[in-house]
């Protein structure tokens, strides 16, 4: 079987903050998912690939903003496996619900699907999903994840449970994440640095501390893995843009996958060291008074064949 674009059309993706700075290559791994690195580069040589309007060489390095083309395909190239229907988007069918209520629900949003619709209406979200997701209502998005990151995004199933959530109380909510990041850790972190979001692509850490939790970033070190990396527990309480990402990065643990703020050698490399293409962030639980939703990443049963980690990895915990 063969990858057709559309029954013989292009497909146009826009290149997100996410992407940008990345290479071309690897940044098509999202827009083609399951397919190999080798394949995504034959389409390139082929011509398949735009940016811009032009070819463009596999190494490239994109800017948000940019536009990115998937031509018609070759009969010879084989199909790389992708979630859905319609040339590579993600159907409702690809959204699981994890937890329902009458007021909220949690959905386990894949990775290389934005959670809000982009302005213009291009690229594929969550939010235009919700329409089928939920019939008959009109569900609202209370969380968004970054596209790479994989994991819980909440909606409210009606205007009341919206109103209640938006009146939270600092300390009400607890986020967890599993990461798997660059580097050993042995004992637990609290990182208190202050985070500086202006620059719309990149967060900047700061030298002082914030005086406020809420900025925080909690670790706890779940198992060592191959190649010198760990399985981290990471809790925050609200979430500025890229907060994890950047909190990691700059404690010299990056995220494995990560394209803006991980290691420029690393060349898309998984858990173990090999080929991969994803980013190693998963929110794996909500909590807030009155709603709790759980769910694990789904390359959490690969990371066994590379180290065993400990039970509370694998487990919800209480604490």
């Amino acid at each position: 079987m063969t990858w057709q674009s559309d029954a013989g059309q292009p497909r146009e993706f826009p290149v997100d903050a996410d992407m940008d700075g990345q290479r071309l290559d690897r940044a098509l791994e999202p827009l083609l998912p399951g397919s190999g690195l080798r394949l995504r580069r034959r389409l390139i040589e082929a011509g398949r690939v735009l940016v811009e309007g032009r070819p463009a060489p596999a190494g490239l390095r994109l800017r948000a903003g940019q536009r990115i083309i998937l031509l018609p395909n070759e009969p010879d190239v084989p199909e790389p496996a992708r979630p859905g229907e319609g040339g590579g988007a993600f159907a409702a069918r690809d959204v699981a619900v994890v937890e329902r209520t009458q007021d909220y629900a949690a959905l386990d949003k894949p990775a290389g699907l934005h959670s809000a619709a982009l302005a213009g209406g291009g690229g594929h979200s969550l939010e235009a999903l919700l329409p089928e997701l939920f019939p008959g209502i009109t569900p609202r998005l209370l969380n968004r994840l970054d596209f790479l990151t994989s994991g819980i995004v909440l909606v409210s199933l009606n205007a009341r449970a919206a109103k209640v959530f938006a009146a939270l109380k600092p300390g009400d909510m607890v986020k967890e994440y599993l990461a798997v990041v660059h580097g050993t850790l042995d004992e637990p972190l609290r990182l208190k640095r202050t985070l500086d979001t202006d620059d719309r692509k990149r967060t900047r850490v700061l030298g002082k501390l914030d005086p406020d939790p809420r900025g925080w970033t909690l670790v706890w070190p779940e198992a060592h893995l191959a190649a010198g990396r760990t399985l981290l527990r990471v809790r925050i309480q609200a979430g500025a843009r890229h907060q994890i990402r950047a909190h990691l990065a700059a404690a010299n643990l990056p995220i494995v996958g990560d394209p803006l703020y991980g290691e420029p050698a690393e060349h898309g490399q998984d858990a173990g060291g090999e080929a991969a293409g994803r980013l190693y962030l998963h929110h794996r639980k909500l909590e807030f008074p009155g709603f709790r939703a759980f769910c694990q990443p789904p390359w959490l049963k690969e990371l066994e064949r590379i180290a065993p980690a400990r039970q509370d990895a694998g487990t919800e915990d209480n604490d």
